[in-house]
């Protein structure tokens, strides 16, 4: 299949929406499994994602996030009015990917995550607060698309008030390139997206000109201390008494545009994991509903629980890899140029590496090593003990306030249909 030619939607759409039975048959095919709605060949097998993921020099990062669909070229139009992509720490290997992802690193330290977490305690208890009374909530609506935002905005250090808007941008830079849409809806997706770069550009200028104690101050200062800055303009003459004080130097259009590409990106993975993990996690706990019980009477189950659940249905399904150079990779010849779809939901479901793989088991030996959920490797993602902090916080408020809490009888739970961000569309819940 041609690179620029995508998959029928219909086809993609099934396939993103349950790709297990795929995944399985594909683990009991010897070699890779080519899948034409991927245009990519499957890698599935725990020991296979392993291989490529420490192999960056042979599987590079940077085609990761192709498109599933291409925009109309109006939208592409309307996208100009904002910032050029630009490669981010998702899309870089070696000495770049290094770059991009220090800052990163800083500002999710443990201690930052530990003092982060307070705040994430209370917006989560206020959340669930506002819909106690009422018996029933959609709680992707009402809690899992709204806890994650805010505590990535705080993260960044965007105020309050700005937080809802860049989550909104976040969530239409996906559907505009993973999602079909109506030429109109396209339209309106890429205004917001703009609106996104330049909300994240205002916020790169004022840290640069002072930074806080913040990721986005990291990740200004880090991403433009070795790159050249435009002068400052020429300061107009000074008086004797008076001596002109050279301006702070503003930042460049390439700095701006890779600051923009940087935030955006840490915007939309921080927020859209965790909020797809939240969303999955607590479905299949009340589908099990044995399993939903137990973490009730046991919460001393919950971090094994939150293990389980990232690893029986995993957020982010996988991403592509672009060949470098011919390669053999579980029996198969690869040439350079090949794509591969290295998928960590696959890998989660090995019977190989976990026994009983099918079964959402909460009693499980937890173990972060055990599984790919947050990837492994070189890219492995910086913000997993955040996302599980998050989870964690939540399964506590949940089984403690609503130990009857059932899926809405009446409301069929339907998957996204993605790869990146697996979550129910809706969530109705009752008790």
């Amino acid at each position: 299949m041609d690179p620029t030619t995508y998959a029928p939607h219909e086809l993609l759409d099934a396939l993103q929406r349950d790709p297990y039975p795929l995944y399985a048959r594909a683990r009991q095919t010897d070699g890779l499994t080519f899948v034409p709605e991927l245009d990519a060949w499957l890698v599935g097998r725990d020991a296979d994602v392993r291989e490529v993921l420490l192999r960056p020099e042979d599987f590079s990062s940077a085609h990761s996030l192709r498109p599933d669909v291409l925009p109309v070229p109006a939208a592409f139009g309307v996208l100009a009015r904002g910032f050029a992509a630009r490669p981010t720490v998702v899309s870089t290997d070696g000495a770049a990917h290094r770059r991009h992802r220090a800052p990163i690193n800083r500002g999710l330290s443990a201690a930052r995550v530990a003092a982060l977490t307070p705040y994430a305690t209370e917006i989560a208890t206020a959340l669930v607060d506002g819909f106690a009374a009422d018996g029933h909530t959609e709680l992707m609506t009402s809690y899992a698309g709204r806890l994650p935002g805010a505590v990535i905005g705080r993260l960044l250090g965007l105020s309050p008030e700005d937080v809802p808007a860049a989550v909104h941008g976040g969530h239409r830079a996906e559907q505009l390139l993973f999602r079909p849409m109506a030429e109109d809806e396209q339209l309106a997706a890429a205004e917001d997206v703009v609106a996104l770069h330049h909300l994240l550009d205002g916020y790169a200028r004022a840290r640069h000109a002072h930074p806080r104690d913040d990721l986005c101050s990291l990740m200004v200062e880090a991403l433009t201390a070795d790159t050249a800055a435009a002068p400052a303009p020429a300061p107009a003459p000074a008086s004797a008494a008076d001596p002109a004080r050279p301006s702070p130097r503003e930042l460049t259009l390439d700095q701006r545009a890779e600051l923009v590409a940087n935030l955006q990106n840490f915007l939309i993975a921080g927020h859209l994991t965790t909020t797809a993990l939240i969303g999955t996690t607590v479905l299949h706990l009340l589908r099990h509903r044995d399993q939903w019980e137990l973490l009730c009477a046991r919460p001393d189950l919950i971090p094994g629980a939150v293990e389980e659940a990232i690893r029986y249905d995993t957020a982010v399904q996988g991403f592509r890899r672009t060949v470098t150079r011919p390669v053999v990779l579980a029996g198969t010849e690869l040439p350079a140029g090949a794509t591969v779809f290295v998928a960590y939901g696959s890998a989660n479901r090995d019977e190989a590496r976990h026994r009983d793989a099918d079964t959402f088991d909460i009693t499980r030996p937890a173990s972060p090593t055990r599984h790919v959920g947050f990837g492994h490797g070189a890219h492995g993602c910086p913000g997993s003990q955040l996302a599980r902090t998050q989870l964690r916080l939540t399964l506590e408020l949940l089984t403690s306030r609503f130990p009857g809490l059932r899926l809405a009888e009446d409301r069929e739970v339907v998957m996204r249909p993605t790869l990146i961000h697996r979550s129910p569309l809706e969530l109705p819940l009752t008790w």
